[in-house]
């Protein structure tokens, strides 16, 4: 075992010593060189409770470099990877700029930067001297100032204690409120304090195992738990509060026309296939030409991916990860499905058919768990959120072809199999989407989103299911060609409704969260007395 894998690296921060003078946060700007607007290492003012009851504290939060990080898995390229040491670190040459790690980190750790801008408004000598360009584009984070520690432990020098080799962050810290160590060594200072005292990781339900461990407690003065009106909905709805998670922007309407075009092209596959089995008089040219349609619906939706990605140029990166990463996994089974749409354009042939279906049924279902891996947006890692996306892409799937089967006349005679099938897709969605509103404070989801998606829910009920509904019933008894474009119509746009709202709209970040507080403040807040 070699020198780092005895290691596991990690902070402590001493909630009750913080006084908030932003020392860390210009020592880390300084020594990492970041652009205006961008701190690796910031420090929140957090003002809780209402008079005469309040408390005023200050939090230290950054890249917690998780035990088990979900900004690793999700990462396409490998650009993003774990030490043995446990250090999360960027490969800022292999990463693309997708913002899967930042989506997917529960921290608000990670940020993105696409346009050069100056302190002054021209860039001057010094942010001449110090640029780094590789890191337009890209994702960036803070990394414990990885470089000092494999330097100092290069010159048997001790990160934690040499002030030199630890992180600026905790060797700057006026207070010393911040402690850098090593928590697999007994000794260290940070696994005495962690021992010794009263802490908490921020999230821990979420799994990561964050190693940035916060002290809430002194000698004299215990730690509390938080109240009420620190985790209610009022105080969770206001985005001047320094813990409410703003809304991301790393994906925007680019990155939702991928679930949008994608879903009904990789639907309109699937459903397509399964029909042709039901459907009198389906010849084979009729399956490849939807097929050969519904590919081009899908490239426009991975063109838009295209455009949002950093460094565009890179993008063949992306393939390079599909062990764990789910939008490798995507290209592999979208490029499965096109390979099979080309041998059934020449040899049309039931295999080729099949084999074209389940690429598109796992570029579906692969769509569902990109969304579901940001962990960092609580709307999205819901459980049931691949099983919405895939069930809402089967549904606009067959929308599509109700558009396509409305121009076909009596080549189908009678597909009763259609509308029957659209109504069963229409109560499984109206189910699921009935359930993730019924359970989304239980699941997670804040006040903020869960009032964006309150308001849109009677809109989605009436365009995506109860007409839909209506629409396709009336098929059964009067297959006329309005009623089968509206039937489509109506039902994919509700689709592009929620995915587009989920996707852009009620999409804010995991708020921080102080699972304990420092017992210091007024009223009830305040320290008890000491005997």
């Amino acid at each position: 075992m070699n020198e780092i894998s005895k290691k596991r690296w990690g902070m402590t921060v001493d909630i009750n010593r913080c006084v908030g003078c932003q020392t860390c946060t210009i020592a880390c700007k300084h020594a990492n060189d970041t652009v205006p607007g961008i701190q690796w290492r910031k420090v929140l003012d957090v003002e809780s409770g209402k008079f005469p009851d309040v408390e005023r504290l200050f939090m230290v939060v950054g890249c917690q470099h998780c035990n088990e990080p979900p900004c690793v898995p999700v990462c396409p390229t490998g650009a993003t990877k774990q030490r043995e040491d446990g250090l999360v670190t960027m490969d800022y040459d292999r990463c693309i700029g997708c913002a899967s790690c930042a989506v997917a980190c529960p921290y608000q750790a990670r940020t993105i930067v696409h346009k050069q801008e100056y302190y002054y408004g021209e860039q001057t000598i010094q942010e001449e001297a110090v640029a780094h360009k590789d890191r337009f584009g890209v994702a960036q984070k803070c990394t414990f100032c990885i470089d000092r520690i494999d330097e100092g432990l290069a010159v048997g020098l001790k990160p934690g204690v040499d002030p030199e080799v630890t992180p600026v962050c905790a060797a700057s810290c006026i207070s010393a409120a911040i402690q850098f160590g090593d928590f697999n060594d007994p000794t260290s200072e940070v696994s005495r304090l962690v021992n010794e005292r009263d802490y908490f990781q921020m999230h821990p339900e979420l799994g990561a195992d964050p190693q940035i461990k916060y002290l809430v407690e002194t000698p004299a003065v215990p730690g509390r738990a938080p109240v009420e009106d620190e985790l209610g909905d009022e105080a969770l709805s206001d985005l001047e509060h320094a813990l409410v998670g703003r809304r991301q922007t790393f994906w925007d309407m680019r990155a939702a026309m991928n679930f949008i075009m994608g879903g009904i092209g990789s639907g309109a596959v699937v459903m397509a296939y399964f029909l042709s089995f039901f459907l009198k008089n389906f010849e084979d040219r009729y399956l490849v030409n939807i097929n050969i349609g519904a590919g081009v619906i899908m490239a426009i939706g991975l063109f838009f991916v295209w455009l949002k990605i950093g460094r565009k140029l890179r993008a063949p990166y992306a393939i390079l990860r599909p062990q764990t990463s789910w939008m490798s996994r995507e290209i592999y089974a979208v490029g499965v499905f096109y390979l099979a749409v080309f041998a059934d354009f020449f040899q049309p042939n039931p295999v080729f058919h099949g084999i074209a279906a389940l690429g598109a049924l796992g570029f579906l279902y692969c769509q569902g768990r990109i969304l579901h891996a940001g962990k960092g947006i609580p709307t999205w890692r819901v459980a049931q959120m691949p099983m919405m996306l895939v069930a809402t892409g089967l549904l606009e799937g067959t929308a599509l072809l109700t558009l396509i089967f409305s121009k076909w006349g009596d080549q189908l005679p009678s597909p009763v199999a259609v509308p029957v099938l659209g109504m069963l897709l229409v109560l499984v969605n109206a189910y699921l989407w009935r359930r993730y509103i019924g359970n989304a404070k239980i699941w997670g989801i804040g006040p903020i989103d869960r009032r964006i998606l309150g308001v849109i829910t009677p809109k989605l009920h009436i365009i995506a299911h109860v007409l839909p509904f209506i629409l396709f019933g009336t098929l059964l008894v009067n297959a006329e060609v309005p009623i089968w474009v509206a039937a489509g119509f109506f039902t994919i746009a509700g689709g592009v409704l929620w995915k587009a709202v989920v996707i852009t709209r009620a999409c804010h970040q995991q708020n921080y969260a102080l699972a304990k507080y420092p017992h210091r403040g007024s009223g009830k807040f305040a320290a008890p007395i000491k005997i």
